[in-house]
Parts: structure tokens; sequence; C-alpha cells
């Protein structure tokens, strides 16, 4: 009896230990900042106002109809809802009482001015590589735009997922905070790219599968992925000829981000408004160094397994005709596009996903790429989910797919059924 008490006793000591060394992993901070800012407050300002719009600030923190960055837009999680705070400079409902510090440990740390831990859906797992120079610049717009009294939302998540300490547990798990350091062995626009896509753009947010818990797995970093709850399909940053962007140059991905459109596709969906919102303000060689980084990703394929099953003669036959008397006055019978008006279809990531959803979604609701200094009135595509059913939108996506050297799964009927379920939520 003794031994089983002190034998119990001994895992006890050694539970508390773990949860102690976990809980300090997962509060502990990164305590290195870097050089501050140091250009005079009007330029700091002005640098501020760009990297607000890399990093798409307005997206999270201002509601639709609602001042700008006073916060209250919902922000949905598998977990819960988190809404947007309010990053105006007023005192009491916004960040007027922060100091430059504690917007640092914001974005550095992942905490609150009294120490809170943040949920993750404020992505300072990607915020945290990004330097306290620029972190000051941002703070020094934040303080520069009109304050506004609106108090702050909270966060309406599920049990257990909102109890906060937990967070100490996953940020053990998933987050190790530090500035990122630029690669001596690459060059400076190559730097610039990464420092990009990886911090203020914070890409992975989207274009990496998430596990689980919510956290991006990295061993997949850029691989593409379902956005949870919105129900789109993020592809591969990857150089993978048939899903990611092997086909494409650096130039042609400085051309999506600025204008919303390049010969191999257009932007639409979430990323449509990442367009509108954030890249298109992009300087012309901020935008050229993500596309240079992105080129030097290794060929990856995606990480989400294909659909394997091929398309029937049948449906291939039917959706051919039905892609011929409503698709190819504008795509063009060989899938070929139409300049950047009607992007191509041939080789197309959006169309050879493995995940079908965006195409099936484009054919059902139609759309228009974003509307870009560059691009102010860019060609739009008619809904069909009116006029063609479930089977015949099957058919035409599967021939879609399967032709013009594309080579992806078909599509079913449910397949088609649950995108128009997923489109009437979102």
């Amino acid at each position: 009896m003794k031994l089983f008490k002190r034998v119990l006793s001994l895992v006890l000591l050694a539970a508390i230990v773990a949860v102690g060394a976990l809980y300090w992993l997962g509060t502990r901070d990164d305590a290195s900042t870097g050089p501050a800012a140091t250009a005079d407050a009007a330029t700091l300002v002005d640098r501020g106002r760009y990297l607000a719009q890399v990093g798409n600030c307005m997206a999270c923190h201002t509601s639709r109809g609602g001042k700008p960055l006073a916060g209250g837009t919902p922000i949905p999680t598998p977990f819960g809802t988190v809404y947007g705070p309010n990053i105006t400079p007023d005192d009491k409902t916004g960040i007027g009482s922060w100091t430059a510090d504690d917007f640092w440990q914001a974005l550095h740390n992942g905490k609150s001015k009294d120490g809170t831990l943040l949920y993750p859906a404020f992505p300072y797992t990607e915020y945290t590589r990004v330097s306290r120079a620029d972190a000051d610049a941002l703070y020094a717009y934040l303080r520069s735009v009109p304050p506004v009294s609106q108090p702050n939302k909270p966060a309406e998540m599920a049990f257990p997922y909102d109890q906060r300490a937990l967070l100490a547990g996953w940020r053990a798990l998933y987050f190790k905070p530090g500035v990122q350091d630029a690669d001596a062995g690459q060059s400076v626009q190559w730097n610039r790219g990464r420092y990009l896509v990886e911090g203020l753009g914070h890409c992975a947010a989207c274009h990496t599968p998430r596990n689980q818990l919510g956290a991006t797995r990295a061993s997949d970093a850029l691989t593409g992925g379902v956005i949870p709850v919105l129900d789109w399909y993020a592809p591969p940053l990857t150089n993978d000829m048939q899903t990611g962007m092997g086909r494409w140059t650096a130039a042609d991905i400085a051309a999506l981000l600025k204008t919303g459109i390049s010969a191999h596709s257009s932007a639409s969906g979430p990323m449509a408004e990442v367009v509108l919102g954030s890249t298109q303000h992009l300087t012309d060689d901020d935008a050229l160094a993500i596309g240079v980084y992105i080129k030097s990703l290794p060929a990856t394929p995606a990480s989400t397994p294909r659909q394997q099953s091929a398309a029937g003669a049948a449906a291939m036959e039917l959706g051919g005709k039905i892609y011929r008397q409503q698709c190819a006055q504008c795509h063009q019978p060989q899938g070929e596009g139409s300049g950047t008006a009607w992007p191509a279809l041939a080789g197309n990531p959006t169309v050879t996903a493995p995940v079908p959803t965006n195409v099936i979604r484009m054919v059902l609701d139609g759309g228009y790429a974003p509307a870009t200094a560059a691009n102010p009135r860019p060609h739009g595509m008619p809904p069909f989910g009116q006029i063609l059913n479930d089977s015949d939108i099957a058919m035409l996506v599967s021939y879609i797919r399967n032709s013009w050297g594309n080579e992806a799964g078909s599509v079913s009927a449910l397949d088609v059924k649950r995108a128009r379920a997923a489109s009437t939520l979102n």
C-alpha cells in the first residue's frame, strides 16, 4: 500500500510538473525586439498605412457598414465566433491607452495589453515574424485614425474553447514567437517576398491545411486547404504543375495580386476580397517579390487528397455539349480563354484543384473579379445555378476538369448539392 501511494504521488507530481511546463511554454514571451522605428512621425504614419493594407487589417476590424477599424466583424471558426476588436485610438473601447510596447506584445507574443492570451483567429502565429520597426509604424498609423467609441463584442466560443487558459497548451504545441531573420544565402528580393508571405500577408492562414485543433500543419505549409466554415478551397502556392503555381511566372503572380486577374486564373471568393482590400495596394516591387518567393517553393503536390473517380464517357459527352452551349463563347472551344477578360480553363488551378468546390460555386453563382485600380471594370460571369440542375453542373464541371490537358477527378451531383447548400449559407 505504501508503495502504491508513493508511485501515485510521483505520478501526480510528474503530471503537475508537465502541466506547469506546458503552461510556461504556452505563456512565455520572446524578449527580442530588433531595432525600433526611427523615421519622423509623418513618414511613420504613411508607412503604417501601407502595412495595414498589406496585412488586410480592415477585413477583420471593420464591420459591414461600420466605422473603419472600429471592430465588430464576425470571424467564424469551427470552435465558435470571434469578433474583430476595436483598434481605433479610443481610450475606453479601442487601443487609445495602449503603448507601442503593448501593441508589439499583441503582434509578437499574441497577448493583449493586460496579458490575456489572444485567440489565434488573430494571426499572431504569422504576425510574430513582423519586425519591431514595422510594428511601430502600424501603431503610429492606428493612433492617427479617428477614434470611435464602440465596445468590443466578446467571443462566442463553445465549451471548452471558451476557457482561455487552455490556450496556453495550444500555444505550447503550435506557437513559437520570433522575428524572421533574413536568409543570407538568398537575394534581398527573395527575403522581402518571404517576409510578406509569411508575416503580414499571413498567406498560410488560408493556403495551409489545419489540424483538428485549428493549427496550421507546418509540414504541409502552403500546400492548399479548405477554409474552415467558409467552404472555399485555397489552392497550393507550391509549384506543382497540376494543382499549384507550376505554370505561373513571378510576374503572373504579381499581376493577380495587383489586378485580380492573370493569364491563368482570376481571383474569386475570399481571395477576391483579399485583392480588393489588400494586395492591389502592394507596390510593384513588393508584388513581384512575393511572386519571386512563391516561385522558389518546391513542386509539392496539394496535401488534400484528389478525388480519384474518373468521369464516364457519357458524362464527358453531355458535359461537353453543355460547355459548347453555355461556356465556349467566352472561355473558347479549347478552354484557352480570351486574354484576361475571360480566364483560361486549361491549366487553371481553380479548375484542377483536388477539391472542386470553387469551380462548382463559380458555375452556380457566377461573379466578378475584384474591381481594382488597374482593372476597375472587370468582366463578370453569369450564374448558372438557376438554369442548370445539379446533374448538369456535375457533368459540365467534370468535363472542364478533364479536358485540354486537365487531369482532375470527376464531380457528382451530390458534390454540387453540397456546394449549393454551402453557397446559400455563406
